[in-house]
């Protein structure tokens, strides 16, 4: 019996090692999929009471992907049409170094300085070729997030049933366990990404009400900076009016850092609570670690599975600690 069952045990190792292997050069995709299926999953089920699980499937999975794409592909645009005009004005401030040597006598070196940018973008660049890696295999990946996604939408359900089948805890802790990962999974994929978007949209909102230049590309560029909470939409708007006063533009900056103080930061202290959950909030630098960790993992998605490995281990230890710390010690006086 015991030789089965180490032979059983072999056999399942040396099956994950090699669906791991399978599975990697797709990661990006399979976590997509994870992701879109987790946020569209309540969705789905109400509607598969109307048309059935597969039909509500196929009509969601159609719907979100020209709702994604669609403006995606329209923002990506502009974005890229701006982000010329951005580098050219960069390009042009750094021109005006010699001044700004002769006027405090520091060394500053414009071919360094725009030379470290333009690596930088270089990098930015080659780390997002990287993800997709060439044509044929982004439509592979695309194939297998598009099936993937289709099948954790229908038969999500049996499968979370089956993984509380196969973990040896009891029932009471399983429930607390899917309670609270559930609970993070929402303030970090849905949470998280929603803020990142309003306080986005409304930066972006406050740049063309003052007329600020390149304003979607500096909206894009708040929602990045937004996922990170020591970070956020400040360290967008705050330069842009002093940009503004600097430039005379004393109103437009006066308004703009007035409309950053008001709407977009305390929009962040209430809709981050609400849409979130306080109770699902990481630590502010468990969050940033997981950020750039994650990325440093699993590439463009760590962003959003970097923080929820850290969550899941912490919610581990808790139960853990609280449940069987106490039997794991020795009484005082043992040998």
């Amino acid at each position: 019996m015991e030789r089965d069952r180490s032979f059983l045990l072999l056999a399942i190792g040396v099956a994950g090692v090699l669906s791991v292997l399978l599975l990697y050069p797709f990661l990006q995709y399979v976590l997509a999929a994870v992701l879109l299926a987790y946020v569209l999953k309540p969705v789905h089920r109400r509607l598969e009471r109307v048309v059935g699980a597969r039909v509500a499937a196929v009509s969601l999975i159609a719907v979100s992907t020209l709702a994604v794409l669609l403006p995606v592909a329209l923002v990506v645009q502009v974005v890229l049409r701006e982000a010329r005009s951005v580098f050219a004005a960069v390009r042009d401030l750094l021109s005006g170094a010699t001044q700004f040597e002769e006027f405090t006598r520091m060394n500053v070196s414009v071919e360094a300085l725009f030379g470290s940018a333009q690596g930088s973008g270089s990098t930015l660049v080659g780390s997002v070729v990287d993800v997709f890696g060439g044509l044929s295999n982004a439509v592979i990946g695309l194939t297998v997030l598009l099936f993937l996604l289709y099948y954790l939408l229908t038969d999500g359900t049996a499968l979370v049933a089956w993984i509380h089948e196969a973990i040896p805890l009891p029932p009471s802790i399983q429930d607390e366990l899917h309670a609270r990962i559930d609970r993070l999974m929402w303030a970090v994929l849905v949470g998280n990404v929603l803020v990142a978007v309003v306080q986005g949209i409304l930066t972006g909102i406050g740049f063309f009400v003052v007329g600020f230049p390149s304003a979607v590309f500096w909206t894009v560029v708040t929602v990045l900076l937004s996922l990170l909470p020591l970070i956020g939409a400040s360290v967008v708007w705050i330069p842009a009016s002093v940009y503004l006063a600097l430039t005379g533009q004393y109103v437009p900056a006066g308004f703009l850092f007035v409309y950053g103080t008001v709407v977009v930061s305390l929009s962040d202290n209430y809709l981050r609570p609400v849409i979130g959950g306080r109770e699902a909030r990481l630590n502010p630098g468990l969050f940033v670690v997981g950020i750039f960790g994650g990325v440093a993992a699993l590439g463009v998605m760590g962003i959003f599975f970097g923080p929820i490995v850290l969550g899941v281990l912490k919610a581990l230890v808790d139960v853990y600690v609280r449940e069987y710390a106490d039997t794991d010690a020795l009484p005082v006086g043992s040998d």
